[in-house]
């Protein structure tokens, strides 16, 4: 019988399950399998590790629903956590993704199982909007952005994000990551919630809260001025930063939180 050792991670309840190197040919069937929450171990995706050249690793990224992913905010600091465990030190990594090179500063915090890190995420940048946007029927007036942080955005601008049908809206345009934003509750902060591609709603976004920040600035839902925007999600809070220099940029940060190691059969 093969076994398959595996590290669970959540990043604010988006949950990850990290592998080394698996010998498996099916990874998108093995995603799938894995990440089902009632006949596997239970994840919104899939990452597996591979060695590359001139970086600390490549990150491999599957949604729960098998598909590959470019880049995951959240995920790549549970990436980023395993890889630290492994290693067995907190050094800056350089970690290759679908979507570029991503840089990961990490340091401890007071709890053990979790370490907080900071992810230069890139450039923020506009994108088409998406095949089929219009069956939303947002008002002409409703804030909206499609952006890209590697992987596809739209966000929307709400009154309230807990009076929207999230998941109706969110099955509308399955190709995307869809993020509804409200201001607040603090001059600096927005409130998000997120459907992703391939995963459906999700507790937290990365990509997500660095699209949402963006879009929050240049609609003014924010204080103007604000570097750093904190963005409240069900499953807990991070901070997307942007230098004066390089507005476009987003620099993340938040927790990532060891769960359990697992061991899978795979006959």
């Amino acid at each position: 019988m093969t076994t398959l050792s595996l590290t669970k991670h959540h990043g604010l309840g988006n949950d990850f399950l990290v592998a080394f190197r698996p010998v498996v040919d099916d990874l998108p069937g093995l995603a799938r399998r894995l990440c089902d929450r009632r006949r596997g171990v239970g994840a919104d995706g899939l990452l597996v590790a591979e060695a590359a050249a001139g970086h600390t690793a490549r990150m491999v990224l599957y949604n729960a629903d098998g598909s590959r992913a470019e880049m995951s905010g959240n995920g790549i600091r549970c990436f980023a956590q395993a890889l630290a465990s492994k290693r067995g030190d907190l050094s800056e990594q350089s970690i290759l993704t679908d979507a570029g090179e991503r840089l990961v500063a990490l340091e401890a915090t007071d709890d053990a199982a979790t370490l907080r890190a900071t992810v230069d995420m890139g450039e923020v940048e506009p994108l088409d909007e998406p095949a089929g946007w219009a069956v939303l029927g947002c008002h002409p007036d409703r804030p909206v952005a499609h952006l890209s942080l590697g992987n596809p955005h739209s966000v929307v601008g709400v009154d309230e994000v807990a009076a929207v049908d999230l998941a109706h809206l969110g099955g509308q345009v399955p190709h995307v990551n869809l993020e509804i934003v409200e201001p607040g509750p603090t001059t600096d902060a927005i409130t998000m919630k997120v459907h992703e591609r391939g995963s459906g709603i999700t507790e937290a976004c990365g990509t997500g809260a660095c699209a949402a920040a963006y879009a929050a600035r240049s609609w003014g839902l924010v204080n103007a001025g604000v570097d750093e925007v904190v963005v409240h999600m069900d499953g807990g809070t991070a901070t997307v930063a942007f230098r004066p220099d390089a507005p476009r940029r987003a620099i993340l940060t938040g927790p990532a939180t060891y769960v359990a190691t697992i061991e899978v059969s795979l006959s």
